[in-house]
């Protein structure tokens, strides 16, 4: 792959996951921690480790997501969760598929690696909004937290979520836009220890989400 990419990892107290995750980014991939307001010295650790580190006050997962990919000079960029519950290695197919013009966005469909990685409450928020996506013409089984298209193009998409509802709108933009989306089965595996998901560690979580992503469709 020509060049390089920009990874854009949104953040919010994952000081536990961040050195696995920065050590795993794959060569030629640069890391771009977005720090959403986080108290256990996360953007200390992921700058130490060579990470670029922006901030965003604002809290929300679209708001970090966007302000890393303001932030990214490369061609393409991916975008990841900092949590450790995915390989960046499993970026680098995603990314090639776009550098060579095979997708407009490739995104990772999780793959559980256990049982009791994927809380069910979760499972079923996703399983149902995929279905909503299918029925609109959106080929995906999973609303992805890995993702890789060219800056530019994201950026002329106009994503105006700022919450949980971004991954959601970024896909129905995408296929009303005409992209070709690839979907690639990725490994799903516990987050690092010592972090919580936002989303799926409660069923408030999911709820949130869900209520965010469901806003989108309307």
């Amino acid at each position: 792959m020509d060049g390089y990419v920009d990874v854009v990892l949104p953040c919010l107290d994952e000081a536990a996951a961040l050195p696995g995750v920065l050590a795993g980014m794959p060569a030629g991939f640069r890391p771009i921690v977005v720090d959403n307001g986080s108290s256990d010295g996360s953007p200390r650790i992921a700058a130490d480790l060579g990470a670029t580190v922006v901030h965003e006050s604002r809290r929300g997962y679209g708001a970090a997501v966007h302000t890393g990919l303001s932030a990214a000079t490369a061609d393409v960029v991916c975008f990841l969760d900092a949590d450790g519950s995915l390989d960046p290695a499993e970026l680098a197919p995603l990314a090639a598929l776009v550098t060579a013009g095979h997708a407009d966005l490739a995104v990772g469909r999780r793959v559980p690696t256990g049982p009791a990685v994927w809380p069910w409450h979760a499972r079923a928020g996703n399983t149902l909004l995929a279905a909503l996506l299918r029925r609109r013409g959106v080929p995906v089984r999973d609303i992805a937290p890995a993702r890789a298209a060219r800056r530019q193009a994201l950026l002329d998409l106009g994503v105006a979520d700022r919450a949980f509802g971004y991954p959601l709108e970024l896909l129905l933009r995408a296929g009303a836009a005409g992209w070709r989306i690839v979907e690639v089965d990725v490994a799903y595996r516990r987050r690092a220890a010592g972090t919580r998901s936002k989303v799926s560690g409660s069923v408030r979580g999911t709820l949130r989400a869900v209520r965010d992503m469901a806003g989108v469709l309307r």
